[in-house]
């Protein structure tokens, strides 16, 4: 059966400075005078995609049965001692979550074939629209993979197939304060009464480290409390303020 909603979520990390040429650095660093200037802007290598890399894709489909929701589990992760040419292995999380491990490049092209098979699926996602979704398209075409749709159809105002949460928690005008004020996840899923993905000490910043210290599982199962915590925070959206 078709599910009726996939929610997605990524992690990301920054590539390290060798894989840029010179010019590229100048450009990147350009207007850093300090070290802790040259830092920050470093590290915000992950929130590009062609400056950084994904390392995770975590995914829930939700599919009603009667009156119950069903929901399947599925995360994607880089094993970096694996390359373009070995297939996707399978494990299972601690949590009994399916687990495929592969390169980048693999894990993508699989994330691709996904949505091409569940082309009539609803995304669902916080903040997807001005990350995950250009993330996905963007470092996708960089690799050489064509995505299999467009993710970014229609306007910022207007758009079907997905439904960005931050989106319509602002009312499409979100803004830097009052009503439609912008607030981060953690801060959305508090007020909601939906249980921060944060709550075991894990966090976004952290996801680079921990995927040097080869800690694949920690991020995916972080990156499922987060699609897990959307998930939630959408159920509340959706019997509260959708009309």
């Amino acid at each position: 059966m078709e599910p009726s909603y996939l929610v997605f979520d990524l992690e990301t990390i920054g590539h390290s400075t060798e894989m840029f040429d010179s010019v590229q650095i100048e450009y990147l660093l350009r207007g850093a005078t300090t070290d802790e200037d040259r830092d920050k802007k470093i590290g915000e290598f992950a929130l590009c995609p062609l400056t950084g890399r994904v390392v995770c894709i975590g995914m829930q489909m939700m599919t009603r049965i009667g009156n119950e929701w069903q929901a399947k589990r599925v995360v994607y992760s880089i094993d970096p001692l694996m390359d373009d040419e070995l297939p996707s292995r399978q494990e299972t999380l601690p949590s009994g979550a399916t687990w495929y491990l592969s390169s980048e490049r693999t894990m993508l092209a699989n994330f691709w074939k996904l949505i091409n098979h569940h082309r009539g699926v609803t995304l669902v996602s916080f903040n997807g629209r001005n990350f995950d979704a250009p993330w996905l398209m963007l470092r996708s075409a960089a690799l050489g993979i064509r995505p299999s749709k467009n993710l970014m159809d229609g306007t910022r105002f207007n758009y079907s197939g997905h439904i960005d949460l931050l989106d319509r928690l602002t009312f499409f005008q979100g803004s830097g304060s009052g009503a439609t004020r912008r607030f981060n996840f953690d801060f959305y899923a508090k007020s909601f009464g939906v249980t921060s993905p944060k709550s075991e000490g894990v966090d976004g910043s952290k996801v680079g480290v921990l995927f040097e210290e080869n800690k694949h599982d920690v991020i995916a199962e972080y990156c499922l409390r987060d699609v897990g915590a959307t998930w939630d925070l959408f159920v509340a959206w959706d019997n509260l303020l959708r009309f």
